[in-house]
């Protein structure tokens, strides 16, 4: 690897820069849509919790089904035209929204589909985009550069989310998903000034044994890692109870509470601003303590103070949830940047579209799973037992770190214990 390319700062790459840029609008995008969705099946169709929590689930349950054969596919085609083309295919699928609504015809079951088909574009889209960074930058940067990315889509997410709730209320939600859409299509032009990596041919493409052996070796690669196994089960439990804290605030906070779209824009933002902080401390904790050691102490301090986010109620009661949302989510800025980083430095080239997509599988299957559950604990017990489930959950999610060996690695041993 060059000396420029180490040195140079990595916004003055053209590639990543270009990269960057593209990731950056439609994450703004994406976060508008993360509010405006349910908000308009709450608002304009009257969806109650079962309905929301089963529109949260279907963004990520694709993961479950698509998730290992689209590993395997990615690391088999060209990641940008695949990454463009799947910007093209959300931009038409939320485009289907707003045109429905004026017609007067838009129902729970389209924005079922139409949540399907994103869900299924996202997936494909992810793990193109974190199979491309290593080949843009090296991976001696990979800890800087996701700090970068994780950091601004932290930023993206108080963005677009606070803009959400008062985009809802003075426009419409019908109007927020169309901006939703028109930030992918910004994407797609970005994307043509990103390289294509070269591929790695390991067999056949259509042949399907081959498929299921590649699929295989991917699956075996983290399996066999008892360190990365012990960050996916804790990653699997923090990524199960966000969504039973989550999904059903609309229902809790402007249906039930009575606030105003704003107040619940606000206070999923605070969630941006959590990962925020944590992306932007990361690289320094991760050099000071090391990569593991970090995760474990961090997890550590902030998970308890979820058992505080059931009790989100009028006055003060809102403040003190959205604090211990803040602290919650610290962690995950935290490790989106290191854990993301480790698992991108050892895997090798070839493998990367199967790793990320293995690890997608179930920390997004775990974001879907908890959906369905909120959905239906909130029907059965009501949207506070969900919440109450969701908070035990974050607050004991530290213990797959604390037994594992991925504690106890400092800043000189943390790839010494993969």
């Amino acid at each position: 690897m060059s000396a420029t390319l180490v040195e140079a700062p990595l916004l003055r790459l053209h590639a990543f820069r270009n990269l960057y840029v593209a990731g950056t609008v439609s994450q703004l995008g994406t976060q508008i849509g993360y509010v405006a969705l349910p908000l308009l099946a709450v608002t304009v169709l009257g969806a109650g919790a079962g309905e929301v929590g089963l529109l949260s689930a279907l963004a990520t349950l694709t993961a479950l089904v698509l998730g290992l054969p689209a590993g395997a596919w990615v690391d088999r085609v060209r990641r940008r035209r695949l990454m463009v083309a799947m910007d093209a295919a959300r931009a038409a699928a939320l485009l289907s929204v707003p045109v429905a609504w004026w017609a007067g015809v838009l129902s729970m079951a389209q924005l079922y589909v139409v949540t399907t088909l994103v869900g299924a574009g996202t997936l494909l889209f992810d793990v193109a985009s974190m199979s491309i960074v290593p080949g843009l930058i090296g991976r001696e940067r990979l800890t800087s550069a996701n700090s970068l990315l994780v950091g601004t889509a932290a930023g993206m997410d108080v963005a677009g989310r606070s803009v959400a709730g008062v985009l809802v209320q003075v426009a419409g939600a019908p109007v927020a998903v169309l901006l939703d859409a028109l930030s992918y299509v910004w994407s797609a032009a970005w994307l043509r000034g990103v390289p294509e990596p070269a591929l790695v041919q390991d067999g056949p493409a259509g042949d399907a044994e081959s498929m299921r052996a590649r699929i295989a070796e991917g699956v075996r690669f983290i399996l066999g890692n008892r360190v990365l196994v012990a960050a996916l089960v804790q990653g699997a439990m923090a990524n199960l109870a966000f969504p039973l804290c989550s999904v059903l605030l609309p229902v809790l906070i402007v249906g039930q509470l009575g606030y105003p779209e704003w107040v619940l824009g606000a206070y999923l933002a605070v969630s941006g601003l959590g990962v925020l902080a944590g992306s932007s401390s990361a690289h320094l904790l991760g050099r000071r303590f090391g990569t593991g050691r970090t995760v474990w102490l961090v997890s550590l301090v902030t998970a308890p103070p979820a058992l505080v986010i059931p009790f989100l109620g009028p006055g003060a009661w809102l403040w003190a949830a959205a604090a211990a949302w803040f602290v919650v989510t610290f962690r995950t800025g935290v490790n989106n940047v290191l854990l993301v980083s480790l698992r991108q430095r050892v895997t090798p080239d070839h493998l990367l579209g199967r790793m990320t997509a293995t690890m997608r599988l179930l920390l997004t299957g775990a974001v879907g799973l908890g959906g369905l559950l909120a959905g239906l604990i909130g029907e059965l017990w009501g949207v506070r037992a969900s919440l109450w489930t969701g908070a035990v959950i974050m607050a004991v999610s530290w213990l797959p770190i604390h037994f594992s060996a991925l504690r106890r690695s400092g800043p000189n041993t943390a790839g010494q214990a993969l």
